[in-house]
């Protein structure tokens, strides 16, 4: 509707196809008509649904029990069809893996579940909308759980690779079973080649991270310069974005016509860097003013001309010893998708599904991996939880990083070494736990006592009249033990419980359980 092509990115430079009055000047006004309309929607009804999607999913999987409102999908789909149909340099993924989690948290908050198995159906929505959107089955699920999840539990991924597949068919019978991309076939020509993709790789990783330190650093002046109300901050920067986009047209879009025509050799040198730069900030002005969409497609184009550039040069040094530049094109969409978002599996795997080609398997490889390694030697964050960091949020460590004390329930009132049975007793049928601890008098633990071994105390015919010949000593945890250490005592104590011990092992400070390192992965502390 606002050029007149099914993708105007590979067009070249021409009018809109059914206003030739216009001219070619329609690129300047395409984005402020589409901001015009999509800038008061996003701002009145779903502020959720600004910007690239993915970290606010993230967020609501780490911080809200996966709970996302339930009008995101309706004003996402519409708000990212009118960005990117008016010329945003954005792409689709990120919009629909939000569009599909929302659907999977609305679900899940119509059957009323608890916020454990809402995390899942979360997933399973991003995964079935990657998987759709690309026909990658297999790519679908390692986004959802390296990225959204951060977890590779055997019974979420079951779900969502249930989920993933579900997808794929639907899609594929909707849409046909045609790949994403059309790529040639590329084949390393040696060993001296592997060790060029995998520098290649290490490089393009930098430009990964570069994109994301210039998207948000664009952003952030966007944020310093406007002054006037949200809703009109779309259509006003529109008129900077159709200026980028009058300059190079091919950045117009999620631009995949352009991605392909790159691998296939069709571009200079000179072009390919310009399209790079371009794309950078391009992509980064469409968010920072405003726009609706992802940075996943945005991140595989940067790669893509940047790894083309790349092999285009080195080919011309060594005609004979290397293939084609565009199989550096390739190499260059995992390498800069592992450098800009820190997800190695994901990167190889859908680039595998997006290829088909097994060939370039052991390059890319190499490639995604040091490519990842240089983003964590440059950056903290990645173009996903810089968003979340920059709003003071902190995604959970994983639960190897934690320790009892962050955990630890709170301690039952001890028994006096002096305690009667009787009183031992009624204490114990009062206890959830089966199980309480035993101080002297001046407070040192000396261990526990059990119900079994009470009752068997009590149904022996000489029972001793205090309970100081019945505590054990179980296993014990301190209060900074790691929580896989807390699990190897709690697999081996005889009772429901273990004690938690203070740094000095004199002192009880608290009582774990399994409901408590459960009920805190639940809450997303352990997760």
């Amino acid at each position: 509707m606002f050029t007149g092509f099914p993708d105007f990115s590979g067009q070249g430079r021409v009018g809109h196809a059914g206003l030739p009055g216009v001219g070619f000047w329609f690129v300047i006004i395409a984005p402020v008509i589409a901001g015009l309309i999509y800038g008061p929607l996003v701002a009145w009804l779903a502020p959720e649904a600004r910007g690239h999607g993915v970290p606010e999913v993230m967020f609501a999987v780490a911080e809200r029990g996966g709970h996302i409102p339930a009008r995101i999908p309706a004003v996402k789909s519409l708000a990212s069809a009118l960005c990117i149909g008016g010329g945003g340099s954005v792409g689709r993924e990120g919009p629909i893996v939000q569009i599909g989690a929302a659907l999977g948290s609305t679900a899940a908050q119509i059957l009323r579940m608890g916020s454990t198995r809402m995390r899942v159906l979360v997933a399973c929505g991003a995964a079935a909308g990657i998987s759709a959107t690309f026909n990658a089955p297999l790519a679908g699920p390692f986004f959802a759980m390296e990225l959204i999840l951060r977890d590779f539990a055997a019974e979420s991924f079951g779900a969502v690779v249930l989920a993933s597949v579900t997808a794929s068919v639907v899609g594929r019978t909707l849409l046909g079973n045609a790949p994403f991309l059309v790529l040639p076939a590329l084949v390393p020509r040696g060993g001296v080649e592997y060790l060029l993709f995998a520098v290649v790789g290490a490089l393009i990783g930098v430009v990964g991270v570069g994109f994301s330190k210039a998207l948000y650093l664009i952003e952030d002046l966007c944020d310093w310069a406007w002054r006037g109300p949200q809703w009109l901050r779309p259509a006003v920067g529109g008129l900077l974005l159709g200026g980028v986009l009058w300059l190079l047209p091919q950045l117009y879009g999620v631009g995949y016509p352009v991605l392909e025509n790159a691998i296939a050799g069709r571009y200079t040198i000179a072009l390919l860097v310009a399209l790079m730069v371009g794309k950078i900030v391009a992509t980064s002005l469409t968010i920072g003013i405003g726009g609706s969409g992802g940075v996943f497609a945005p991140t595989l184009f940067i790669g893509a001309v940047s790894g083309s550039a790349a092999g285009a040069m080195i080919h011309h040094w060594l005609p004979t010893a290397t293939t084609t530049p565009g199989a550096y094109g390739l190499i260059g969409m995992g390498a800069a998708l592992a450098g800009a978002t820190r997800a190695p599996i994901t990167a190889v795997i859908i680039l595998f599904e997006l290829t088909g080609q097994y060939s370039i398997i052991l390059p890319l490889m190499a490639a995604v991996v040091l490519a990842a390694g240089v983003s964590h030697l440059l950056s903290s964050d990645t173009i996903y939880t810089g968003k979340l960091t920059r709003r003071g949020v902190t995604l959970a460590k994983p639960s190897t990083d934690r320790t009892v004390a962050d955990i630890v329930g709170a301690c039952p009132v001890p028994l006096p070494e002096t305690a009667s049975l009787q009183t031992a007793a009624q204490r114990l049928r009062a206890s959830a736990s089966g199980a309480l601890p035993v101080v002297d008098a001046a407070g040192t633990y000396l261990g526990t006592l059990s119900t079994p071994d009470l009752a068997d105390a009590l149904a022996g015919s000489n029972p001793p009249t205090t309970i100081a010949e019945l505590v054990v000593l179980p296993p014990t945890v301190r209060a900074a033990s790691s929580i896989r250490d807390a699990l190897d005592a709690l697999d081996t104590a005889p009772t429901s419980g273990v004690p938690v011990l203070s740094d000095d092992g004199t002192r009880i400070v608290g009582w774990l359980t399994h409901r408590d390192i459960l009920a805190a992965h639940a809450d997303g502390s352990t997760a």
